[in-house]
């Protein structure tokens, strides 16, 4: 091979390195080989071309020399392409020093030319800047067009974003057919857009970034766009597309380890703009690993950064610290100044939790108001605007008016959000304008509510409405200080509206709830910070009691569930569930006396207690009792149109000894009854036409996802999920299923599951177990169950009845369960689904 002919080889790996990085390699790699040893018109020693030692003086334009300097690149950037970053560096200076050795300024200033894309990410951008600087003048227009691509993402970097969108403009103008660096730029303008809040605009620049590398065969800078449209649907607050465009990206980038750590923490913020950092942390306990390997420097101290605040968030303030410790030395090295009032802040919050009650509170405040200031200059404004809050909350503790005052007002007259929502609140409390302070905090509900209620998706909901949590726990306190047991049940009623997707934060009418309980009550169970409180409402009166603290509760719940977990499961010497269900019983309902007397209950939760037996409690042994998700919802469930037909649908799931023989005894009892194959597609299908369905199978419930929480059928399992495509759904639901009952509700209001899915969607009842249960006690339960409903029972009596003759705990009745499906023998609604004929 002549020195002509490697050259070209050498010039050809470099443009192959767009679009197939390992091919490219390889063509340097066996270039670099084939050279010789030494240079023809070297002055000196010199090395092996792959040794990595000192080069000697070259002959000024030697073609051999000029070879091996692109070679060089042309490893460099396949390098880089593939994730070795510190590689990818190695070489570009060694090209470079080749280059000026043998009097190729040009070859010097194209090696520094791609010098500024490495080092801006192993986490250098003002290094980067100086090094595009000294390339510049050596380059041709063209190639002045492509060092723009790179300087962008440099000042990018650095939070320069108006910068780097006016470097692509003027790159896309000169760069002419050079689709790889056409789609470079768009892809650095279209992140900076995004940066800068012109979305549409970006998603065009990602798009168009994509169509060009699709056409070019150019498959990774694809999958940088199709990776970056996660980060881009969180930025506009698009969550659901978010995660589906981080599930198809994730598919693409497995062969690009850091590609894809730089994707999941796009994903982990889009997390913690959902509220689910515990889900965050978990994608950036991966991510951090794989930058820190990958050596991309940037990209790792923004994903330390936002560890460090999702551990803070998580309650581990003391690993927030060490995190943002990282960070901020890492940022501070890059020179990232616009970054660093973000690990401040954190570290900052972290010390007010470790030590609340520190001596140094009162200089805490002036550090918290001036990184407040250095956030408002660094363009972090809803981060500054929450620290100035909290500044305040403190100058308050410490008795510190004029700071809390100055900072209340400064926030009220931003205007900005919740944050200028709550401060208008509290600034109103602290002038003695409860209602005013009351009209601030419902103005922010209704503002969460209006912007939660667009997500179909109920778990992304629930999530995206915690933002408002802080406003309405704060709404809370105010009608807790009223000591009247209707304020503080009607905002707690509009706290629960806003996360059950009503979209305004609505609370029932008090009348007309008391009409439609009759001689029912309801109680109410609230959290107020960490005290349980606890609001009956009868026809008669409404009785607000504090029941002490909710962690007592939520213990005895989980000693309670554990012992009935393992009787059911025949576990060993299971312990006696009836202590702990006598002690619950007192905690949560002696403070309210007599006022319940023997009436049916109607039970609203909160936290763990949506995952107690209710029935279980002593007081409930033969009382028919109904959980609902709120007052409203309970309402809205006897609203429900009566049952349509009377049909209904009986499943039998696989796997189970009884489920054929349960099948069976629901068409007994309901003559008519359809059969449905166990099959997804049937099952969906006689659901949306039923009035009543019993499905006997599996249940799984899935505690971090609960719409993945499913049946078993035949075909797989049947999830929470699917279910929201349900337009029918049926009057009334049985899961005669292990846990088909449980729910995880991330809000008051909000419990996600089967049932409250089901419930969501316009079930009015739903009975389900909230246990394991054996075959065998489930077909008894059921057959008492079944026969109660068919001869006119309400549902709720009849599980209380079937609960007493046969036993049989853990099944729960959840909705509105006073209601009977069918009005009585020889006058039931329950039809036949179809002729006997």
């Amino acid at each position: 091979m002549t020195f002509d002919e490697a050259l070209a080889a050498a010039e050809h790996a470099v443009d192959l390195s767009g679009s197939d990085p390992a091919r490219a390699l390889a063509l340097a790699r066996t270039l670099l080989a084939s050279l010789p040893a030494s240079c023809p018109g070297t002055t000196g020693p010199t090395g092996d071309p792959d040794d990595g030692g000192a080069v000697a003086d070259r002959s000024p334009g030697c073609r051999h020399c000029e070879a091996e300097a692109v070679a060089h690149r042309a490893l460099a950037v396949a390098a880089r392409e593939l994730g070795d970053l510190p590689f990818a560096e190695e070489r570009l200076h060694r090209a470079v020093e080749i280059a000026l050795r043998a009097g190729l300024p040009h070859r010097a200033a194209q090696a520094r030319l791609s010098l500024v894309h490495i080092r801006t990410e192993l986490g250098h951008p003002e290094q980067a800047l100086a090094i595009a600087a000294d390339a510049e003048p050596g380059l041709t227009p063209a190639e002045l067009g492509k060092l723009g691509v790179h300087r962008a993402m440099a000042l990018a970097r650095l939070g320069r974003y108006r910068e780097a969108v006016a470097h692509c403009d003027r790159a896309v103008a000169v760069l002419g057919d050079d689709v790889r660096f056409l789609a470079g730029a768009m892809l650095n303008r279209g992140l900076a857009r995004v940066f800068l809040g012109e979305f549409e605009a970006a998603e065009a620049d990602l798009g168009r970034c994509a169509e060009l590398a699709r056409g070019a065969g150019l498959t990774h800078v694809l999958a940088l766009a199709e990776g970056n449209l996660p980060f881009l649907a969180a930025r506009r607050g698009d969550l659901p597309a978010a995660f589906t465009a981080y599930r198809r990206a994730q598919d693409i980038l497995l062969d690009y380890p850091e590609r894809l750590a730089t994707v999941r923490c796009d994903l982990a913020e889009a997390l913690v703009t959902a509220h689910l950092p515990g889900e965050a942390r978990a994608l950036l306990n991966m991510a951090v690993p794989e930058l820190a390997a990958a050596g991309a420097g940037v990209a790792l101290a923004e994903a330390r950064l936002l560890l460090a605040r999702v551990e803070l968030r998580t309650g581990d303030p003391r690993r927030a610290r060490e995190s943002a410790e990282l960070a901020a030395h890492e940022l501070a090295a890059q020179g990232r100044a616009v970054l660093a009032p973000l690990a401040d802040e954190i570290l900052l919050r972290a010390r007010l939790a470790l030590d609340p009650s520190s001596a140094k509170l009162p200089a805490t405040v002036p550090e918290m108001l001036a990184c407040a200031e250095a956030l408002d200059a660094t363009g972090h404004l809803n981060t500054s605007a929450a620290l100035r809050l909290s500044a305040a909350e403190v100058a308050l503790r410490l008795g510190d008016r004029p700071s809390t005052d100055g900072q209340l007002a400064l926030l009220s007259r931003s205007g900005r959000g919740l944050v200028a929502r709550q401060a208008t609140a509290l600034r109103r409390f602290l002038a003695g304008d409860r209602r005013g302070a009351f009209a601030a905090v419902l103005a922010g509900l209704a503002e969460v509510g209006s912007e939660t209620k667009a997500f179909e998706d109920p778990m992304v909901r629930a999530h995206a409405a915690r933002a408002g949590e802080p406003l309405a726990g704060f709404g809370l306190a105010l009608a807790m200080r009223t000591g009247r047991g209707r304020t503080v049940l009607a905002w707690a009623e509009r706290w629960r509206a806003v996360t059950g997707g009503a979209g305004r934060p609505l609370a029932p009418c008090l009348a007309a709830l008391r009409a439609a309980l009759g001689e029912s009550a309801l109680v109410e169970f609230v959290r107020h910070e960490a005290e349980l409180v606890a609001v009956a409402v009868t026809r008669d009166r409404v009785t607000l009691r504090r029941l002490g603290p909710f962690a007592t509760v939520a213990e005895a719940v989980v000693r309670l569930r554990y012992g009935l977990r393992r009787a059911h499961l025949l576990d060993g010497r299971a312990p006696e569930p009836g202590a702990e269900a006598a002690e619950l019983e007192r905690l949560l309902f002696r403070p309210l006396g007599d006022r319940l007397g023997d009436r049916p209950l109607v039970i609203v939760p909160t936290g763990t207690l949506h995952i107690l037996p209710w029935p279980l409690l002593p007081m409930n042994s033969d009382r028919p009792v109904s959980v609902a998700a709120s007052a409203a919802a309970w309402l809205a469930g006897r609203e429900v149109p009566a049952v349509r037909d009377g049909r209904v649908v009986a499943v039998a799931g696989p796997g189970l000894r009884c489920s054929e023989t349960e099948a069976r005894m629901v068409g007994e009892c309901h003559p008519g009854t359809e059969r449905v194959a166990a099959r997804r597609a049937e099952v969906m299908a006689a659901l949306e036409r039923a009035d009543v369905a019993h499905l006997a199978a599996h249940g799984m419930f899935s505690p971090r996802s609960p719409l993945l929480s499913s049946i078993d059928l035949d075909d797989g399992p049947l999830m929470a999920y699917d279910l929201l495509r349900l337009r029918t759904p049926p009057w009334l639901v049985v899961l005669s299923a292990c846990d088909a009952g449980m729910a995880h509700a991330p809000a008051d209001g909000a419990p996600l599951g089967l049932a409250g899915t089901f419930l969501s969607l316009g079930t009015r009842c739903v009975v389900a177990s909230l246990v394991p249960v054996r075959d065998e006690e489930t077909l008894a339960l059921m057959t008492v169950f079944h026969r109660s409903l068919a001869a006119g029972a309400p549902p709720a009596r009849a599980l209380a009845t079937a609960s007493g003759k046969t036993g049989v705990a853990g099944f729960v009745c959840f909705g509105c369960g006073d209601q009977p499906v069918a009005p009585g023998p020889g006058e039931s609604v329950i039809r036949p689904a179809r002729d006997p004929a």
